[in-house]
């Protein structure tokens, strides 16, 4: 019987030409399918000519059978057979496959004895052996050796450079070879377009587009996937489905590009439809399809179409694939289904690799699960897979479970510490945990710093306060080339919202946002807000707020608790009315800004209403902190037994932020049995918290009782317990000072001195007369009122009234809440000097406007609420307000009085 076999004879891989010849062995072999067949036959020939190796060889080589192809040149080696160039063609495309450096070099050193470097098959098979190897300085080398060179060499020396993501190189090769002549191939057109796809440069892209039609490659199917991905991954993708429908000859690799395309791009729903008529068209999927609509369904959180699609995928046979377990996996985890995704874990998951893992744990800690996500991590140590950066950046999300520190130890181990992708993850968990400095330490020793380690730095100072190391990083990420984006600038102006940040820092970063076009950012607007509100500027907040073309729940937020710090309770409310004509999904916060507003108007009725509305219309559950909130309102109305029925009805005990509304209440309203009790718990839960030992020594003393006052404050020294000293700050020429209580140590404070004594006779001309009730020390008329004098915020504006130009406004913050003596005085002041006087106590901002009014003085006037209207003239400040009428001291309200000296009592004492 006769057979038949192909003999290969070429000068070049572009001239392969299949020659036969025929022997009489008595069976036939028609394919390289059957290659034992051909191998029995090869060993049992007489006559082992030079052809027949080589054609088995290159069979061995086209069907990726890589153990018999090195076999089978090692035994042509050792026999001291002929060997020619496409033997050593062949063998080096079975060490391109396995990636084996040593065997290329092997391979290499042998063409160079038999000098076969000249021919250009040789050579672009060592070429294509370095590149996938990596090693692309040799690579190069043997390109710029090579004699000739044809489009095959070029491309494969381009789709190396492509691999290993040297993309500038493979552009200037590519116009290198366009400009020596040699005509590109759809292979080469196809690893242009996918480096141009990974740049998302468009230009380009339609550029070589231009060139492809025109040497009429852009029907072949390499070509056309090409583009199609390069104007998916440039977010065209408009024009990717209209080369998508001019495509006759669809792959399941072109349906493919289209489903994770329309993903990427955020269109998940579209990418299902495509995946739907994918399977109409009766294109067999491949495991690329199932992976790329699995991740969809997890992103869509869709468990139904996920439990559809795994029966498929054990239909098809790819249930053992790792990478659509993985997808499964994080599908099922995705949509809360944990139990599922743990059984497929556990049938490969302990065999699985790191990517496995990785998904497992990070499944746990999105379902609240970070002990079982810590357990597995440390399963795996012992299982002895080795973690990857995004395992340690995953596993460090589940704080305070794990320890950074001892995650950190790992990673040095494990030579992670200069990965940007840790090194981030790791000082945003120090930063949680307040500890900047191991944080700054994490962040110098990252080698590449992307612009997510210097934002997550900056929000890191941020949250601990640290304005000036802030604004120093701020300024050495732009000298250093880094063009800052709109979460960098978010999380500087955030740091700029500190009390110790400068006024006009936020205002320079504002500047910088608009320069950078990304002042109408989201992100950046609500920091904006934000910022101007908390730095007292609430004009420059609502000026942003109304510029905004889109809100999100912060920037609501925000706008209703800056109103209500600024005393600016109406407009608050009316934020809040706006949100629910457009139906925005209001949160736990929201109301507390709401119940803040309220509470600084003294609208006890409004509140309610609105608590009710968060209960029943909302369904949200009150908090701890909306306790708190509705306590603080009742006890500022007075209304203390409603204070003390909300604390009974609580499912928790109180903790000492109420305990001490109760306790400043009670000073007020001269309740001392009440604030006897209320003193004892936040003594017992915190001993060591000076504000109840001062609160309860301040009513005895208000109420003479100085026998009891002089056993709090011995019980105060036994227990080392020392009052909070009252600061007040100013900002004058980007300079911030700090002034105590009768503080001399100001280099201008002979002038300081002298300026308040100034006003002191001026505000007596006025008819202005000290209330020495809010001095608490057992010393006569005359001492008192020269405490009252010296009080922290006085002197501070006192040197900002001489050392800023005439009609300037002043801001003065202040750590401790505003006596009811100095808020009058204040007022005052602001008239006579004719100044713009902002004060930020604890409580909230205080606009004292240069006709000696202040936003927390409610004048005669009619407020228009949902509800009803109310004629009120009091100020809702000063205890003791002199320029009140008598009778405006108590405003009698719908079903509560509301007394105007608790509110101005409030303030608290020096």
């Amino acid at each position: 019987m006769q057979f038949r076999t192909t003999i290969w004879r070429h000068q070049s891989l572009e001239k392969l030409k299949p020659k036969f010849r025929t022997y009489t062995l008595g069976v036939v072999v028609a394919s390289a399918s059957r290659f034992h067949v051909a191998q029995n036959l090869f060993d049992k020939s007489p006559d082992r000519v030079q052809e027949n190796h080589t054609s088995l060889l290159f069979g061995y080589s086209r069907d990726g059978r890589t153990q018999e192809a090195t076999r089978l040149f090692l035994t042509i080696h050792r026999s001291g057979a002929e060997m020619d160039c496409s033997t050593f063609s062949s063998v080096l495309k079975v060490s391109a496959t396995l990636c084996d450096e040593l065997l290329g070099k092997q391979l290499h050193c042998q063409c160079v004895k038999f000098g076969f470097l000249d021919d250009v098959s040789v050579g672009t098979s060592l070429v294509d052996t370095y590149m996938k190897g990596s090693n692309v300085k040799d690579g190069r080398n043997v390109f710029n050796e090579m004699k000739e060179r044809n489009v095959v060499t070029w491309t494969t020396l381009i789709s190396g450079y492509a691999r290993n993501g040297s993309n500038e190189e493979v552009l200037k090769l590519f116009m290198r070879m366009y400009k020596e002549g040699t005509e590109p191939n759809s292979f080469t057109f196809a690893a242009a377009l996918g480096v141009l796809a990974e740049e998302g440069v468009s230009g380009r892209g339609r550029q070589v587009h231009t060139v492809v039609v025109k040497n009429g490659l852009d029907k072949t199917i390499p070509v056309s996937n090409s583009l199609i991905n390069l104007y998916l991954k440039c977010g065209n993708v408009g024009k990717a489905r209209i080369l998508f429908d001019k495509t006759e000859v669809k792959s399941v690799v072109t349906w493919n590009s289209m489903i994770s395309g329309y993903a990427g791009n955020g269109l998940d729903l579209e990418a299902l439809g495509m995946f739907h008529s994918m399977r109409l068209n009766h294109v067999r999927l491949s495991e690329s399809s199932f992976a790329s609509v699995i991740k969809l369904c997890a992103n869509l959180k869709e468990l139904r179409f996920t439990e559809q699609l795994h029966c498929s995928v054990v239909k098809y046979g790819f249930s053992f694939d790792q990478n659509i377990r993985t997808a499964l996996m994080v599908a099922y985890s995705k949509c809360t289904v944990m139990c599922d995704a743990l059984r497929l874990f556990k049938e490969t998951g302990l065999r699985g690799n790191v990517v496995t893992w990785t998904a497992m744990i990070s499944g746990f800690l999105q379902n609240d699960g970070k002990e079982e996500a810590v357990d597995l991590f440390k399963e795996m140590r012992r299982k002895g897979v080795r973690p990857n950066e995004f395992t340690y950046s995953v596993v460090l999300t589940a704080l305070p479970v794990i320890s950074p520190a001892e995650v950190h130890a790992q990673v040095l181990k494990t030579n992670y510490e200069r990965s940007s992708t840790v090194g981030t993850a790791l000082l945003d968990a120090y930063v949680k945990l307040g500890k900047a400095d191991e944080a700054a330490k994490v962040f110098s020793s990252i080698d590449d710093k992307d612009i997510v380690a210097w934002s997550a730095m900056l929000a890191g100072y941020a949250q601990t306060g640290e304005t000036e190391a802030a604004v120093k990083m701020f300024s050495e990420l732009t000298k250093g080339g880094i063009k800052p984006n709109e979460f960098t600038l978010s999380s500087v102006l955030n740091v700029c919202a500190a009390a110790s940040a400068s006024s006009g820092q936020g205002k320079q970063f504002h500047g910088f946002a608009i320069k950078s076009r990304v002042e109408n950012s989201l992100i950046v607007s609500s920091a904006l807000l934000t910022m101007y509100a908390k730095k007292g500027d609430i004009e420059s907040a609502e000026a942003v707020f109304k510029r905004q073309g889109e809100r999100d729940l912060v920037s609501w937020n925000s706008m209703i608790s800056g109103y209500a710090q600024h005393g600016e309770a109406i407009k608050a409310l009316d934020v809040f009315e706006e949100m629910k004509r457009q139906k925005v999904k209001m949160d736990s916060v929201t109301f507390i800004g709401v119940f803040a507003a309220c509470t600084h108007a003294g609208f006890v009725e409004e509140g309610e209403k609105y608590f009710d509305i968060m209960v029943r219309e909302c369904k949200i559950a009150p908090t701890k902190e909306h306790n708190s909130c509705m306590v603080d309102l009742y006890s500022r109305a007075g209304l203390l037994e409603k204070a003390m029925e909300v604390i009974d009805n609580m499912p928790y005990p109180a903790g000492s932020t109420i305990w001490r509304t109760i306790l400043a209440a009670c000073r007020v309203h001269k309740r001392t049995e009440l604030g006897r009790l209320a003193a004892k718990k936040i003594i017992d839960m915190k001993p060591e918290d000076s504000a109840a030992y001062v609160l309860l020594s301040n009513m005895y003393a208000e109420s003479g009782d100085w026998g009891e006052r002089a056993k709090v404050r011995k019980l105060m020294e036994e227990r080392k317990v020392k009052k909070e000293a009252g600061y007040s700050w100013i900002e004058v020429k980007n300079k911030t000072y700090a002034f105590l209580a009768g503080d001399r140590s100001h280099p201008l404070k002979d002038q300081i001195y002298k300026k308040v004594e100034d006003l002191s006779r001026r505000l007596k001309d006025l008819g202005y007369e000290p209330d020495t009730s809010y001095v608490l020390q057992d010393i006569d008329d005359e001492h008192k009122e020269a405490v009252l004098a010296q009080h922290s915020e006085r002197l501070a504006i006192a040197f900002g009234l001489i050392a800023t130009p005439q009609g300037s406004p002043l801001l003065i913050i202040k750590n401790l809440r505003v006596c009811g003596d100095c808020h009058a005085v204040i007022k005052l002041i602001a008239k006579i000097e004719e100044r713009e006087i902002v004060v930020r106590d604890t409580n909230r901002f205080h606009h004292f406007s240069s006709d000696g009014i202040c936003s927390c003085c409610l004048g005669p006037q009619d407020i228009h609420l949902p509800s009803r209207t109310l004629h009120l003239g009091f100020c809702a400040q000063d205890q003791n307000e002199r320029l009140l009428p008598a009778g405006a001291r108590k405003i009698v309200r719908t079903k509560a009085y509301l007394s105007s000296s608790y509110l101005g009592a409030n303030c608290g004492k020096q």
